[in-house]
Protein backbone atom coordinates (compact mmCIF):
# COMPACT_ATOMS: atom_id res chain seq x y z
CA UNK A 1 0.00 0.00 0.00
CA UNK A 2 1.12 3.73 -1.21
CA UNK A 3 2.04 6.25 1.75
CA UNK A 4 -0.29 8.69 1.82
CA UNK A 5 1.08 12.52 2.09
CA UNK A 6 -0.33 15.63 4.06
CA UNK A 7 1.04 17.82 1.38
CA UNK A 8 2.28 18.29 -2.52
CA UNK A 9 5.66 19.46 -0.97
CA UNK A 10 5.85 16.35 1.02
CA UNK A 11 5.14 13.72 -1.70
CA UNK A 12 7.30 15.47 -4.39
CA UNK A 13 9.94 17.02 -2.50
CA UNK A 14 12.27 14.43 -3.73
CA UNK A 15 13.41 13.17 -7.35
CA UNK A 16 12.13 9.84 -9.17
CA UNK A 17 15.05 7.74 -9.84
CA UNK A 18 14.92 6.92 -13.40
CA UNK A 19 17.47 4.34 -15.17
CA UNK A 20 17.40 5.22 -18.86
CA UNK A 21 20.80 3.59 -20.00
CA UNK A 22 22.61 0.85 -17.56
CA UNK A 23 24.76 3.33 -16.56
CA UNK A 24 22.83 6.44 -17.04
CA UNK A 25 20.05 7.63 -14.18
CA UNK A 26 17.85 10.30 -14.49
CA UNK A 27 17.08 12.14 -10.86
CA UNK A 28 13.52 13.19 -11.81
CA UNK A 29 12.52 16.07 -9.72
CA UNK A 30 8.71 16.95 -9.92
CA UNK A 31 10.07 20.47 -8.75
CA UNK A 32 13.55 20.56 -7.61
CA UNK A 33 13.40 23.86 -5.42
CA UNK A 34 11.16 22.50 -2.93
CA UNK A 35 13.74 20.67 -1.38
CA UNK A 36 15.74 23.81 -0.20
CA UNK A 37 12.48 26.12 -0.49
CA UNK A 38 10.76 23.50 2.21
CA UNK A 39 14.20 22.75 4.35
CA UNK A 40 14.82 26.83 4.90
CA UNK A 41 10.94 28.22 5.55
CA UNK A 42 10.42 24.80 7.85
CA UNK A 43 13.30 25.90 9.77
CA UNK A 44 12.38 29.26 9.83
CA UNK A 45 9.27 28.54 10.86
CA UNK A 46 10.40 26.18 13.80
CA UNK A 47 12.90 28.77 14.99
CA UNK A 48 10.25 31.21 15.00
CA UNK A 49 11.69 33.72 12.41
CA UNK A 50 8.20 33.53 10.93
CA UNK A 51 4.88 34.32 12.53
CA UNK A 52 1.55 34.67 10.74
CA UNK A 53 2.28 39.18 10.32
CA UNK A 54 5.41 38.13 8.09
CA UNK A 55 6.02 38.81 4.45
CA UNK A 56 8.24 36.48 2.82
CA UNK A 57 10.01 37.78 0.25
CA UNK A 58 12.35 36.63 -3.01
CA UNK A 59 13.88 37.34 -6.03
CA UNK A 60 13.44 34.98 -8.90
CA UNK A 61 12.23 34.36 -12.60
CA UNK A 62 11.66 30.85 -12.14
CA UNK A 63 11.12 27.87 -10.16
CA UNK A 64 12.51 28.87 -6.54
CA UNK A 65 9.58 31.16 -7.17
CA UNK A 66 7.24 28.55 -7.61
CA UNK A 67 8.41 26.33 -4.88
CA UNK A 68 8.22 29.18 -2.64
CA UNK A 69 4.19 30.19 -3.81
CA UNK A 70 3.43 26.58 -3.00
CA UNK A 71 4.80 25.88 0.29
CA UNK A 72 3.48 29.89 1.61
CA UNK A 73 0.46 28.64 0.00
CA UNK A 74 0.30 25.49 2.48
CA UNK A 75 1.58 27.38 4.91
CA UNK A 76 -0.94 30.88 4.71
CA UNK A 77 1.97 32.97 4.62
CA UNK A 78 2.23 36.62 2.55
CA UNK A 79 4.67 36.14 -0.28
CA UNK A 80 6.13 38.92 -2.83
CA UNK A 81 8.42 38.02 -5.52
CA UNK A 82 10.57 40.29 -7.46
CA UNK A 83 11.22 38.98 -10.92
CA UNK A 84 11.71 40.25 -14.48
CA UNK A 85 10.56 39.44 -17.92
CA UNK A 86 12.05 36.76 -18.40
CA UNK A 87 9.17 34.98 -16.27
CA UNK A 88 6.88 33.30 -18.73
CA UNK A 89 3.03 34.34 -18.62
CA UNK A 90 2.12 30.68 -17.74
CA UNK A 91 4.31 30.69 -14.42
CA UNK A 92 3.30 34.39 -13.37
CA UNK A 93 -0.04 33.09 -13.21
CA UNK A 94 0.06 29.83 -11.22
CA UNK A 95 2.04 32.27 -8.67
CA UNK A 96 -0.74 34.96 -8.55
CA UNK A 97 -3.35 32.27 -8.18
CA UNK A 98 -1.25 30.13 -5.52
CA UNK A 99 -1.47 33.73 -3.80
CA UNK A 100 1.87 35.60 -4.66
CA UNK A 101 2.23 39.08 -5.34
CA UNK A 102 4.46 39.60 -8.53
CA UNK A 103 6.81 42.56 -9.25
CA UNK A 104 8.72 42.59 -12.24
CA UNK A 105 11.14 44.99 -12.50
CA UNK A 106 11.17 46.30 -16.40
CA UNK A 107 14.64 47.70 -16.83
CA UNK A 108 18.02 45.87 -16.09
CA UNK A 109 20.70 47.50 -13.93
CA UNK A 110 23.97 48.81 -15.91
CA UNK A 111 26.31 45.64 -14.15
CA UNK A 112 24.30 42.63 -13.52
CA UNK A 113 21.83 43.05 -15.70
CA UNK A 114 17.97 42.26 -14.63
CA UNK A 115 19.30 40.35 -11.64
CA UNK A 116 20.98 43.54 -9.71
CA UNK A 117 17.95 45.52 -10.96
CA UNK A 118 15.89 42.91 -8.71
CA UNK A 119 17.62 42.98 -5.55
CA UNK A 120 17.73 46.98 -5.73
CA UNK A 121 13.91 46.20 -6.14
CA UNK A 122 13.74 43.62 -3.13
CA UNK A 123 15.95 45.69 -1.03
CA UNK A 124 13.00 48.62 -1.10
CA UNK A 125 10.22 45.90 -0.08
CA UNK A 126 12.80 44.77 2.79
CA UNK A 127 12.67 48.58 4.29
CA UNK A 128 9.18 48.58 2.99
CA UNK A 129 8.08 45.58 5.66
CA UNK A 130 10.53 45.23 8.38
CA UNK A 131 8.86 41.82 9.63
CA UNK A 132 9.67 39.93 6.87
CA UNK A 133 11.91 36.68 5.61
CA UNK A 134 14.55 36.67 3.13
CA UNK A 135 15.05 33.07 2.18
CA UNK A 136 18.25 34.14 -0.01
CA UNK A 137 18.36 31.14 -2.35
CA UNK A 138 22.32 32.34 -4.29
CA UNK A 139 23.42 32.78 -0.29
CA UNK A 140 21.06 30.89 1.71
CA UNK A 141 23.72 28.15 3.20
CA UNK A 142 20.60 26.27 3.54
CA UNK A 143 20.11 25.89 0.50
CA UNK A 144 22.88 23.83 -0.19
CA UNK A 145 22.76 22.40 2.73
CA UNK A 146 19.49 21.38 1.88
CA UNK A 147 20.48 18.55 -0.84
CA UNK A 148 22.10 16.24 1.92
CA UNK A 149 18.18 14.49 1.85
CA UNK A 150 18.83 14.04 -1.55
CA UNK A 151 22.48 12.93 -1.25
CA UNK A 152 20.85 10.09 1.05
CA UNK A 153 18.33 8.61 -1.64
CA UNK A 154 21.02 8.25 -4.00
CA UNK A 155 23.36 6.58 -1.90
CA UNK A 156 20.43 4.52 -0.12
CA UNK A 157 19.53 3.45 -4.52
CA UNK A 158 23.01 2.72 -5.82
CA UNK A 159 25.62 3.09 -2.89
CA UNK A 160 28.46 5.02 -4.93
CA UNK A 161 27.69 7.61 -7.41
CA UNK A 162 30.71 7.58 -9.90
CA UNK A 163 29.55 10.91 -11.65
CA UNK A 164 27.18 13.38 -11.00
CA UNK A 165 26.14 15.96 -13.28
CA UNK A 166 23.97 18.85 -12.84
CA UNK A 167 23.09 22.26 -14.56
CA UNK A 168 24.25 25.23 -12.59
CA UNK A 169 22.56 28.48 -11.80
CA UNK A 170 22.61 29.33 -7.50
CA UNK A 171 25.08 26.83 -6.94
CA UNK A 172 22.87 24.75 -4.46
CA UNK A 173 21.92 21.98 -6.09
CA UNK A 174 25.22 20.59 -7.58
CA UNK A 175 27.36 22.18 -4.39
CA UNK A 176 25.19 20.48 -1.78
CA UNK A 177 24.72 17.26 -3.01
CA UNK A 178 28.55 16.76 -4.30
CA UNK A 179 29.35 17.87 -0.50
CA UNK A 180 27.18 15.48 0.79
CA UNK A 181 28.29 12.25 -1.52
CA UNK A 182 31.57 12.62 -0.62
CA UNK A 183 31.40 12.39 2.91
CA UNK A 184 30.65 9.01 2.05
CA UNK A 185 32.18 8.80 -1.45
CA UNK A 186 35.38 11.16 -1.76
CA UNK A 187 36.49 10.04 -5.62
CA UNK A 188 32.68 10.88 -6.71
CA UNK A 189 32.98 13.43 -9.55
CA UNK A 190 31.19 16.39 -9.90
CA UNK A 191 30.66 18.03 -13.26
CA UNK A 192 28.84 21.28 -13.89
CA UNK A 193 27.16 22.47 -16.91
CA UNK A 194 26.67 26.22 -17.76
CA UNK A 195 25.40 28.29 -20.63
CA UNK A 196 28.05 29.66 -22.73
CA UNK A 197 27.28 33.11 -22.81
CA UNK A 198 27.36 32.94 -18.29
CA UNK A 199 29.92 34.55 -16.06
CA UNK A 200 29.62 31.60 -13.56
CA UNK A 201 33.10 29.88 -14.43
CA UNK A 202 34.83 32.51 -15.74
CA UNK A 203 33.50 33.49 -19.14
CA UNK A 204 32.05 36.92 -20.26
CA UNK A 205 28.15 38.16 -18.86
CA UNK A 206 26.21 37.10 -22.01
CA UNK A 207 23.30 38.98 -20.39
CA UNK A 208 19.84 39.43 -23.19
CA UNK A 209 22.04 36.74 -25.29
CA UNK A 210 21.19 34.00 -22.62
CA UNK A 211 17.96 33.82 -24.34
CA UNK A 212 17.29 29.98 -21.90
CA UNK A 213 17.05 30.31 -18.48
CA UNK A 214 17.26 28.22 -15.36
CA UNK A 215 21.49 27.80 -15.83
CA UNK A 216 23.91 30.34 -15.62
CA UNK A 217 24.06 34.19 -14.32
CA UNK A 218 25.05 37.49 -14.34
CA UNK A 219 25.65 38.00 -11.04
CA UNK A 220 28.00 35.09 -9.18
CA UNK A 221 25.71 33.49 -5.89
CA UNK A 222 27.93 33.15 -2.65
CA UNK A 223 26.17 29.38 -2.86
CA UNK A 224 28.32 28.57 -5.78
CA UNK A 225 31.80 27.12 -4.72
CA UNK A 226 33.74 26.30 -8.10
CA UNK A 227 36.56 24.11 -5.95
CA UNK A 228 33.92 21.34 -5.76
CA UNK A 229 33.76 20.69 -9.69
CA UNK A 230 36.35 18.24 -11.75
CA UNK A 231 34.89 19.27 -15.00
CA UNK A 232 32.86 22.15 -16.36
CA UNK A 233 31.13 22.40 -19.67
CA UNK A 234 29.32 25.01 -22.04
CA UNK A 235 26.90 24.79 -24.01
CA UNK A 236 25.11 27.22 -26.38
CA UNK A 237 21.03 27.78 -26.74
CA UNK A 238 20.69 25.50 -30.01
CA UNK A 239 22.23 22.40 -27.57
CA UNK A 240 20.45 23.21 -24.58
CA UNK A 241 17.29 23.21 -26.65
CA UNK A 242 17.53 19.91 -28.99
CA UNK A 243 19.16 18.45 -25.95
CA UNK A 244 15.79 18.80 -23.87
CA UNK A 245 13.52 17.59 -26.87
CA UNK A 246 15.77 14.21 -27.15
CA UNK A 247 15.30 13.42 -23.45
CA UNK A 248 11.52 13.71 -24.18
CA UNK A 249 11.51 12.15 -27.47
CA UNK A 250 13.29 9.03 -26.64
CA UNK A 251 12.93 8.39 -23.17
CA UNK A 252 9.74 10.07 -22.41
CA UNK A 253 10.80 12.89 -20.10
CA UNK A 254 8.98 16.40 -20.27
CA UNK A 255 11.17 18.59 -18.54
CA UNK A 256 13.31 21.72 -18.75
CA UNK A 257 16.05 23.23 -20.34
CA UNK A 258 18.24 22.45 -17.05
CA UNK A 259 17.85 18.82 -17.60
CA UNK A 260 18.63 18.72 -21.14
CA UNK A 261 21.60 20.36 -20.88
CA UNK A 262 23.08 18.17 -17.93
CA UNK A 263 21.31 15.03 -19.93
CA UNK A 264 23.31 16.13 -23.28
CA UNK A 265 26.61 15.92 -21.27
CA UNK A 266 25.88 13.22 -19.03
CA UNK A 267 24.55 10.87 -22.04
CA UNK A 268 28.76 12.14 -23.20
CA UNK A 269 30.54 10.83 -19.98
CA UNK A 270 28.10 7.51 -20.06
CA UNK A 271 29.63 6.88 -23.02
CA UNK A 272 32.88 7.25 -22.26
CA UNK A 273 32.81 5.74 -19.10
CA UNK A 274 30.33 2.53 -19.32
CA UNK A 275 32.08 1.36 -16.05
CA UNK A 276 30.70 4.21 -14.73
CA UNK A 277 27.38 5.39 -12.49
CA UNK A 278 26.26 8.36 -13.60
CA UNK A 279 23.63 10.33 -12.20
CA UNK A 280 22.11 13.83 -14.12
CA UNK A 281 19.89 16.02 -12.40
CA UNK A 282 16.18 16.85 -14.07
CA UNK A 283 15.11 19.68 -11.69
CA UNK A 284 11.78 20.69 -13.17
CA UNK A 285 8.93 19.06 -15.55
CA UNK A 286 8.35 21.08 -19.09
CA UNK A 287 4.75 22.26 -18.86
CA UNK A 288 6.84 25.92 -18.11
CA UNK A 289 8.62 25.73 -21.88
CA UNK A 290 5.12 24.96 -24.01
CA UNK A 291 5.92 28.26 -25.78
CA UNK A 292 9.91 28.54 -26.39
CA UNK A 293 11.97 24.96 -25.84
CA UNK A 294 9.08 22.50 -27.60
CA UNK A 295 7.73 25.81 -29.77
CA UNK A 296 8.50 25.46 -33.60
CA UNK A 297 7.81 29.14 -33.33
CA UNK A 298 10.06 30.33 -30.89
CA UNK A 299 13.01 28.25 -32.70
CA UNK A 300 12.48 29.63 -35.80
CA UNK A 301 12.79 33.65 -34.18
CA UNK A 302 15.78 32.79 -32.24
CA UNK A 303 17.27 31.09 -35.27
CA UNK A 304 17.89 27.78 -33.00
CA UNK A 305 19.94 25.13 -35.18
CA UNK A 306 18.71 21.25 -35.18
CA UNK A 307 20.43 18.38 -33.54
CA UNK A 308 22.35 16.86 -37.05
CA UNK A 309 23.70 20.50 -37.02
CA UNK A 310 25.53 20.39 -33.33
CA UNK A 311 28.75 18.90 -32.25
CA UNK A 312 28.82 15.33 -31.39
CA UNK A 313 31.63 15.89 -28.66
CA UNK A 314 33.14 18.71 -26.93
CA UNK A 315 36.39 20.89 -27.55
CA UNK A 316 38.47 20.91 -24.70
CA UNK A 317 39.71 24.40 -24.06
CA UNK A 318 42.43 25.48 -21.67
CA UNK A 319 41.07 28.94 -20.44
CA UNK A 320 37.36 29.85 -19.77
CA UNK A 321 37.51 33.00 -21.58
CA UNK A 322 38.43 31.09 -24.77
CA UNK A 323 35.67 31.78 -27.43
CA UNK A 324 34.50 28.72 -27.68
CA UNK A 325 30.59 29.13 -29.67
CA UNK A 326 29.88 25.64 -29.55
CA UNK A 327 29.77 22.90 -26.94
CA UNK A 328 33.34 22.98 -24.72
CA UNK A 329 34.48 21.77 -21.57
CA UNK A 330 37.65 22.51 -19.07
CA UNK A 331 39.39 19.99 -16.90
CA UNK A 332 38.66 22.27 -13.43
CA UNK A 333 40.70 19.95 -11.35
CA UNK A 334 38.71 21.13 -7.79
CA UNK A 335 39.76 24.96 -8.23
CA UNK A 336 38.84 28.00 -6.93
CA UNK A 337 38.06 30.53 -9.76
CA UNK A 338 40.87 32.49 -9.00
CA UNK A 339 43.43 29.66 -9.70
CA UNK A 340 41.75 28.38 -12.75
CA UNK A 341 41.86 31.97 -14.02
CA UNK A 342 45.51 32.45 -12.95
CA UNK A 343 47.74 32.07 -15.47
CA UNK A 344 50.69 30.69 -14.24
CA UNK A 345 48.57 28.15 -12.32
CA UNK A 346 50.58 24.94 -12.23
CA UNK A 347 47.87 22.39 -12.08
CA UNK A 348 48.07 20.33 -15.18
CA UNK A 349 45.37 20.24 -17.64
CA UNK A 350 44.21 16.52 -18.92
Amino acid sequence: MKQVYSSISEARVLPELIRIDDNLIAAKFFLMKLLPAKFILERALKNGDINEDTVVLESTSGTFGLALALLCNQYNLKLILVSDPAIDVHLNNRLTELGARVDIVTEPAEVGGYQAARLERLAHYRRQHPNHFFPAQYENKMNPGAYAFFAEQLISAFGKVDILVGSVGSGGSMCGTLKALRTMHPQTMGVAVDSNVSMLFGRPDGGAKRIIRGLGNSLMPQNLDHSVFDQVHWLNASEIACATRTLHKRHGLYCGPTSGAAFKVARYLADQNPDKKVVFICADEGYRYSDNIYSPTWWRENQLVEDDQLSLAPECITDPSMDAENWSYLPWHRRSLTEVMNPLSTVGIA
